[in-house]
């Protein structure tokens, strides 16, 4: 477990094409561990994943993949809930324009299903601690298109596409061209904004802040009242003492401690969901009520595997209409996993004198394909999730974490109700620990120029206010590119800057444009 007053990758950099000297020398530089001597592999599986290189051992690896996993298990319940949880026309919950409703149990095995098969895609070929499901945000984007313009299959269709176009990205390099084109100062910010929107993630997974008035009120009617709520500070606290301890496995002894204790809250109390058939109940479970299923086992329902019509919406909605929506799609997948693959990276010091993560080309190209392979199996693009730093923050440094969070969600196919036994209670905590850890590279930032403090603080600020990753990263851009400009520093900006500064100015008015057409 990482000392939470450790250097974390450094941000210094050398002069180069997409980093100027001045903008080099006006950034403070971040103190790196050094290799030390070669370490030599113990064997076959050491060697290929490099292990013993990157200063880790299987053990740590085994237990970083499961704490990933246990964080982001949750995905497997939540996917289906907001697939099905806008109305369609005819006023039914996840209905289609055509009436058709996705099948809720088909969508929780498929959504654990692929993100098993991608993860372990991930450790295998790219050889990081990165697990992959499906992109939070962007499911809900999916929705609602499918509520409101196009059929399931067919937006699920422009989802494949999607994928497809950035994995030609990444075969033709634009894709790590730009990773690299961001300069270390927004690199920086974005792993700090990370960590502030796990944090809120987390708080609001737990119900301590919750939609008010005016915008977040703190837990229930200004105060923290509720089962779930104590459950949640406990394992807070328990995780807390155990990082500060450097207690091996620290976040996934709290997330299996506290789920104990709220399955036996459950037992005695009966508290049930937050939002059951009888209407809301404050006081309940967000997601999962910790209890024990009846059965262990379920038989998967994969049949929504291949259930897309790739030029479908094309035909429905027109071209121009339907290439909006894609490129919208894209936009937030290929920048979200710029901000995840940055966060994760930093947290485990994988990244480079330049803030960029060696042999990121693997890592790119199962990304892009995992998008791809989400709208084949109509459960939305799946991309990498940030719920990886929990793994990292625990020891893991290498794919074969990857490997064992993969392994477990094809488990969970047919665990399902296993699965749905960890409540968000229980997982949050971790997310906010990670957050604390992440927080804590805002030291590497530069504070005395002001063309660069405004766009690392509105990268900062956004992910979490506006809970979106793209949202921060495209407010970064875009400033930073203006503020270069006025300031005389144009040559400060890499080419690509401008493209991508571009790009996130079309996004955000993506909305008067689709009406225009």
């Amino acid at each position: 477990m990482p000392d939470p007053s450790r250097p974390t990758a450094g941000s210094t950099s050398s002069p180069d094409e997409g980093t100027p000297a001045d903008v080099v020398a006006a950034e403070p530089s971040a103190p790196r561990r050094s290799p030390g001597p070669q370490v030599r592999p113990k064997n076959g599986i050491d060697r290929y994943f490099e292990i013993s290189a990157r200063h880790s051992t299987t053990a740590r690896e085994l237990r970083g993949g499961l704490t990933t996993f246990f964080t982001m298990a949750y995905i497997v319940v939540l996917n289906p809930i907001i697939l099905t949880s806008i109305a369609g026309p005819d006023g039914t919950p996840g209905a289609d324009v055509e009436g058709t409703v996705l099948p809720f149990g088909s969508i929780a095995a498929v959504t654990a299903l692929i993100a098993g098969a991608m993860t372990i895609l991930m450790g295998v070929v790219g050889r990081y601690p990165f697990a992959l499901a499906t992109g939070l945000g962007i499911n809900a984007i999916v929705a609602v298109f499918a509520a409101t313009q196009l059929s399931w299959p067919e937006i699920m269709g422009l989802v494949v596409l999607e994928g497809l176009l950035i994995t030609v990205l990444v075969l033709t390099g634009f894709r790590k061209a730009v990773f690299e084109a961001i300069p270390p100062q927004l690199k920086t910010a974005i792993a700090v904004g990370i960590g502030f929107f796990l944090t809120i993630i987390g708080l609001a997974d737990a119900g301590i802040i919750r939609p008010g008035n005016p915008l977040i009120s703190f837990g229930i009617g200004g105060q923290l009242a509720g089962w779930p709520t104590l459950v949640f500070v406990v394992g807070l606290l328990l995780m807390s003492v155990l990082v500060v301890r450097k207690v091996k496995g620290a976040l996934l002894i709290g997330i299996v401690v506290t789920t104990v204790l709220a399955i036996v809250v459950e037992a005695i109390a009966d508290i049930g969901p937050r939002f059951g058939d009888d209407g809301e109940n404050a006081r309940g479970w967000w997601l999962q009520v910790p209890e024990l299923p009846d059965d262990v086992v379920s038989s998967p329902d994969l049949s929504l595997l291949g259930n897309f019509s790739l030029f479908g919406g094309f035909e429905r909605i027109g071209v121009l209409a339907a290439l909006l929506i894609v490129f919208s799609i894209m936009i937030a997948d290929f920048f979200d996993t710029v901000g995840t693959v940055t966060a994760v990276g930093a947290e485990g010091e994988l990244l480079d004198e330049n803030r960029n993560l060696p042999k990121s080309q693997p890592v790119l190209l199962v990304d892009s394909l995992a998008a791809a392979a989400g709208g084949a199996g109509s459960v939305s693009s799946n991309t990498t999730y940030i719920e990886s730093t929990a793994g990292v923050a625990d020891g893991a440094r290498t794919g074969l974490a990857s490997v064992v969070t993969g392994a477990l969600f094809l488990i969970a196919v047919f665990f399902t109700p296993l699965v749905a036994v960890v409540p968000a209670e229980a997982a949050a905590p971790a997310l906010v620990i990670v957050g604390a850890l992440m927080v804590t590279q805002i030291r590497y930032l530069s504070w005395d120029d002001m063309s660069l403090v405004i766009p690392a603080f509105l990268t900062i600020a956004l992910m979490p206010f506006t809970y979106s990753i793209t949202n921060g990263i495209g407010a970064g851009v875009v400033s930073f590119v203006l503020l270069r400009l006025v300031t005389g520093r144009r040559r400060d900006i890499h080419p690509l800057m401008w493209v991508i500064a571009a790009m996130f100015v079309v996004y955000f008015a993506l909305e008067p444009l689709q009406q225009l057409l």
